[in-house]
């Protein structure tokens, strides 16, 4: 085999690896349309409690956290401020408007270790499982972030203070 011919199948094999993984973005990308982060300000009565700088890691499909989801806004990794208050969850990712998680939307938070393609040490992710839109419905999904300047614990406590109570449930089958 001359060199040009070596030289030709590497960029042929390399040319079928690209394209294959556009290939695959782009299916993801059309199977996730329908999910949407909701854009907006702070409501102008919250108060700010505190902000976080750090990472955003990925969205997931609620307790799959190896199922990366294509949400317009949220596709790619990135630095991320995180405002935590009164009202929601504002997330400021570079070049993209802000996301505003109200509190009616935040289901939970705790932590992890792995998501896609990061491993962190044992509990150094914050993970914030939200509603999304997904046409006349709602999906729950997990968020992970990565405070750069502050613990995981710190980040995860300062959200967990801010989640609607749970609705208690009535046992049944039992007296009272």
């Amino acid at each position: 085999m001359t060199r040009e011919l070596a030289l030709l199948v590497i960029v042929a094999v390399a040319v079928l690896l690209v394209g294959s993984g556009v290939w695959a973005w782009r299916r993801r990308v059309r199977r996730d349309s329908a999910l949407s982060a909701p854009i907006g300000e702070i409501p102008a009565d919250a108060k700010s409690l505190t902000v976080f700088s750090g990472f955003y890691v990925a969205t997931t499909r609620h307790d799959e956290p190896l199922e990366r989801l294509a949400i317009r806004r949220l596709g790619f990794r990135s630095r991320v401020d995180l405002t935590v208050t009164t009202a929601g969850v504002a997330l400021d990712l570079p070049g993209q408007p802000r996301l505003f998680l109200p509190t009616a939307r935040l289901v939970g938070v705790d932590r992890a270790s792995v998501a896609i393609d990061r491993v962190v040490e044992r509990d150094g992710l914050v993970r914030l499982t939200w509603h999304a839109d997904s046409g006349q419905t709602t999906t729950p999904v997990d968020s992970y972030f990565r405070p750069q300047d502050a613990s995981a614990g710190a980040l995860a406590d300062a959200v967990a203070g801010i989640l609607p109570a749970p609705t208690p449930t009535t046992p049944t089958g039992t007296d009272a």
